[in-house]
């Protein structure tokens, strides 16, 4: 067991490290409103992987992804919610929307962003469901307390290595809150963040 937990903690950090639409994200939302906010995002996104624990836990995951409609409505409403989120960016004033501005968002609410972000993603699901079993350590015990051990494991990990993201782009979100010019751009690479991670979701 402790082997086989030892190689996942050491895949899933290799997958948090490596740049993906979830650690960009927040990177990019600690660039514009800085750590905490990145932070924030990153409680939220991690927060959603428990509810994918749960389905893959008991057998939900693998009826959604078998189910052509079911999936199908999932990316829509997915890259749905994600064009929503870049045009709410494109009618923000980047004056406005610097890190310390009343108009930028609460933690509360970035928080359910980064959950929203995560549980209409259907390659969330599909992740789940093509690695976690490859770490069970006993199929015929307790595949449910497995599931979650392995789910648990995965947050943590990705808790920390998105944590430490936003803390080092936090480090100048300072400097490029008070420079205009940087603020349009921040906001044009959240823009096109949202909507490459739509396009993302929607492919095959």
């Amino acid at each position: 067991m402790i082997d086989i937990l030892y190689l996942f903690i050491l895949a899933t950090l290799a997958l948090a490290i490596s740049p993906g639409p979830d650690n960009i994200y927040v990177l990019t939302q600690s660039l514009s409103y800085g750590a905490r906010s990145g932070i924030a995002v990153t409680a939220g996104l991690i927060s959603g992987c428990i509810v994918h624990t749960t389905l893959l836990a008991f057998g939900v995951s693998a009826v959604i992804t078998a189910s052509a409609v079911l999936h199908t409505i999932i990316k829509i409403l997915g890259a749905c919610y994600l064009i929503y989120l870049a045009w709410s960016v494109y009618r923000t004033n980047p004056k406005l929307s610097i890190k310390g501005d009343s108009s930028a968002k609460t933690y509360r609410q970035l928080f359910r962003q980064g959950v929203i972000m995560n549980l209409v993603n259907p390659k969330v699901l599909i992740f789940f469901l093509a690695f976690f079993p490859g770490f069970l350590w006993n199929e015929s015990g307790n595949t449910v307390l497995q599931f979650y051990i392995l789910g648990i494991t995965f947050m943590v990990v990705s808790f920390i290595v998105f944590s430490t993201i936003a803390l080092l782009a936090g480090r100048i979100s300072n400097y490029l809150s008070q420079n205009l010019q940087a603020a349009v751009f921040l906001k044009w690479m959240q823009i096109v963040v949202f909507l490459a991670i739509a396009l993302f979701i929607l492919l095959p």
